[in-house]
């Protein structure tokens, strides 16, 4: 018994280590295979050959990694050797202060995972929060096809840009703003008295029955002869007054006005030049040049204006050095209408025509149509949108064959939305 137990002893007994001038552990002298009776020599070399291949590793990892190599005594902290070879770990983990991998003070390693977790979780969590607030105030296209409301009932409503929804909330402002007073003031109607609120409702609506007699009046003007456009407006004088004041609206929107270029190309003329004003209107033309000027109306508008039919004017066969259709080339027969121009203009003399750009089908079928009526022409100014000037020179009577229909002249009526 008392072998067995200095046996069991020997075996279990802690034993020194010795570093040597390469680095290298070796036994102390006394430990042999005598200390451990149970376990055979050649074992116990196995157990040290082992033990100090594990050693040198660990050596070589910590001088790659920049930490200082593993003591004896450290490594003997870790674990120990039982007779078996098996290398069996302590249960507790030790703290971060104590291992020699990690200065005292300095944060471990899952300290500073941890916070960089917290940092990182803290700035998709703003990231998430700003895209939130994103599409709270953008709409995506599902939301905008809910609120615009389109579809047939019980279908799936088609998706929407973004630039419709933008319109669709344009739109609603502006329904919504319908009958208030002084948009750009910001006065609504709810601050105005009841008396002063149905009066303003009354003008509107008929202001807009007026606009909407005014479309009628100028579909009639296009689709009429001048022969018959004269007896409308001799039954019905205030209908002339309401296309007339439509017509300066419609105008009034224009970035210039067509008579304002007649005006300037007469004030750089000779004043001696006698001019005849078809379609004159409120006689713009009279009253700002110098020249003698006839202004043919259907009705008169100012004492300057001689009432009469477009196609049968009060004056002589080459009296005028100028003709002028102003926006003027209304009615069905515009050969008719035109072959009087002729007739009152003087051999040489200029037919100035300005005409909405859209009503032309074919500009240079227009004008092919003129040159069959005696007029040649000198030049042409087509880069407007809204209107183009051309400039013709009398050259002759019209050619015989030029009686018949000239499909040229054909121009589209003005024609407005429907509202």
């Amino acid at each position: 018994m008392d072998g067995q137990a200095a046996g069991s002893q020997a075996m279990f007994e802690e034993v020194e280590w010795k570093d040597t001038d390469d680095g290298a552990l070796l036994p102390p002298p006394h430990c042999s295979a005598q200390h451990n009776p149970l376990a055979p020599a050649s074992c116990l070399q196995k157990q040290h050959g082992r033990l100090l291949s594990t050693l040198q590793r660990l050596e070589a990892s910590s001088c790659m990694t920049g930490c200082r190599p593993l003591s004896a005594e450290s490594e003997m902290d870790s674990g120990f050797i039982d007779q078996a070879g098996r290398k069996q770990r302590q249960g507790p983990k030790r703290r971060a202060a104590s291992s020699p991998y990690i200065a005292p003070g300095a944060p471990s390693s899952s300290d500073t995972s941890q916070a960089g977790l917290g940092l990182d979780t803290a700035g998709r969590r703003q990231r998430r929060a700003e895209t939130l607030k994103e599409r709270a105030h953008t709409p995506n296209k599902e939301q905008l096809s809910k609120e615009l409301g389109a579809g047939a009932a019980g279908g799936p409503a088609p998706l929407l840009s973004r630039k419709q929804w933008r319109n669709k909330q344009k739109n609603k402002r502006r329904q919504k703003n319908k009958f208030k007073v002084g948009a750009g003031q910001g006065q609504s109607t709810a601050a105005l008295p009841l008396s002063e609120l149905s009066g303003l409702l009354r003008a509107r609506m008929e202001e807009q029955l007026q606009a909407a007699r005014f479309r009628h009046i100028n579909q009639q003007l296009y689709t009429s002869t001048s022969q018959e456009a004269a007896q409308l407006f001799q039954h019905d004088p205030e209908a002339f007054a309401i296309y007339h004041r439509g017509f300066a609206q419609q105008v009034g929107r224009w970035p210039e006005n067509p008579v304002h270029r007649i005006i300037r190309y007469l004030q750089g003329r000779p004043a001696s030049l006698v001019v005849a004003d078809f379609g004159c209107g409120d006689c713009k033309i009279a009253t700002s040049v110098k020249n003698k000027v006839h202004s043919f109306d259907l009705v008169a508008l100012s004492p300057h204006v001689t009432v009469c039919d477009m196609a049968k004017v009060p004056l002589a066969a080459e009296s005028v050095d100028v003709a002028v259709f102003c926006l003027a080339l209304m009615g069905t027969n515009l050969q008719e209408i035109l072959e009087e121009a002729n007739r009152v203009l003087k051999p040489g003399g200029i037919l100035k025509v300005a005409e909405v750009s859209s009503r032309f089908t074919d500009i240079q079928a227009f004008i092919n149509a003129m040159t069959q009526l005696g007029f040649r022409i000198v030049s042409k100014e087509l880069d407007n949108p809204f209107f183009w000037l051309l400039d013709f020179r009398k050259r002759g009577r019209p050619r015989p064959r030029a009686r018949g229909a000239l499909p040229g002249l054909a121009l589209r009526p003005c024609r407005y939305k429907p509202r």
